[in-house]
């Protein structure tokens, strides 16, 4: 199943943002303005998570967050070499396997773009075998400029923000996307799209759907904003590493096999009972599913442990590549988490989540 113009007009219009941890603006900028167009109220915490909430007519309503998170990873200038060339250091995990002659893009003080790339040696200038890794810390930016006041004079300091370069592109007939941050890029989208679904229609509890911050460098969004909306349930959109790069079939986590059912991971085990209504909203809406375990984890640990303990449920799919500019994900899953998310939340009411939180009582 492919995606419609309007879901290819959001993944494209969405990926396509910059933002690394801790400097999220343009993709909350770009959320600002379609919740607003949408016709939400909209809240935020201290650090730059944005909320757009839906009242319920209930009085004394139960709370229903729906997050996923809007940085992705990158690098902060760290050095400005006197011959123009730039040193960086990391946000969030990256391979450095995947970097050397990367195309990067560098935003000034002034919100402008410069073009460049990650300095990669020919192998005839390599000393020694060759095979050795080149740690972040060895490598150098490269931005066309011939020296330090060049840079300098560009309105480049210490701290500007750098991205790798990944435009999108629609693979095997719209079956398949390839594009830099899908993680979490995906779950911006799919919570635009929850919004859109219940403009118009009456529901039994509060509904928050937003974009959290600084979730690359250990989900610090996820505790101010969980804080912020004091939810009784929160539902975690992120992308996970798909295991069938390498050609094993039979691992957790396949393209193309249906939404994540992330039973446990590096931060949280999963709440047996959400797993539950998680599959029978996949079950009812006719999609398709798959067990997930992984070593990572997503906003959800954090928020899980908050206050005396919020039901905590992740509503994920898997991509290969991520945490690269040329990331794949499946149409099919997406529609696979659409679908399953949009029955499981229009099936909700008062009554389902107090005999949730009170299973365990």
């Amino acid at each position: 199943m492919k995606l419609n113009e309007h879901q290819i007009k959001l993944f494209e219009d969405i990926t396509q943002l910059n933002g690394v941890s801790g400097q999220e603006d343009e993709v909350r900028n770009y959320l600002k303005e379609a919740y607003k167009k949408l016709g939400y109220e909209i809240t935020f915490d201290n650090l730059g998570s944005i909320i757009a909430f839906k009242k319920s007519k209930r009085p004394n309503a139960k709370r229903v967050f729906v997050v996923g998170h809007m940085d992705e990873v990158g690098f902060l200038v760290s050095n400005i070499l006197e011959n123009g060339l730039i040193k960086a250091n990391a946000i969030g995990g990256l391979n450095s396997e995947t970097l050397l002659s990367s195309r990067i893009l560098l935003k000034n003080d002034e919100g402008e773009y410069f073009n460049g790339t990650i300095v990669a040696l020919p192998p005839h200038l390599l000393k020694g075998a060759g095979n050795e890794k080149t740690p972040l810390s060895n490598m150098l930016f490269d931005f066309g400029f011939k020296s330090k006041q060049e840079v300098l004079d560009a309105h480049i300091n210490i701290g500007n923000m750098m991205v790798m370069e990944g435009k999108m592109s629609i693979l095997n007939k719209g079956e398949r996307i390839l594009t830099k941050a899908i993680d979490d890029r995906y779950g911006i989208v799919l919570g635009l799209e929850v919004l859109e679904y219940f403009k118009d229609k009456e529901l039994d509890y509060d509904l928050y759907v937003g974009g959290s911050v600084q979730e690359e460098v250990g989900c610090r969004g996820a505790l101010t904003s969980a804080y912020t909306v004091n939810p009784d349930l929160a539902i975690i959109l992120d992308c996970s590493p798909a295991r069938d790069s390498n050609g094993d079939t039979s691992a957790l986590g396949q393209l193309g096999k249906g939404v994540l059912i992330r039973f446990m991971d590096g931060n949280m085990l999963a709440f047996k009972e959400l797993l539950d209504l998680q599959i029978a909203s996949a079950k009812k809406a006719n999609v398709n599913y798959q067990y997930f375990d992984s070593p990572g984890g997503t906003d959800a640990g954090n928020i899980h442990k908050l206050n005396n303990g919020i039901l905590t449920l992740t509503h994920c799919i898997c991509a290969r590549s991520i945490h690269t500019n040329s990331s794949i994900f499946d149409a099919s899953d997406y529609h696979s988490a659409r679908n399953s998310l949009l029955v499981l939340l229009e099936d909700l009411n008062d009554e389902a989540i107090t005999k949730l939180q009170e299973v365990r009582k």
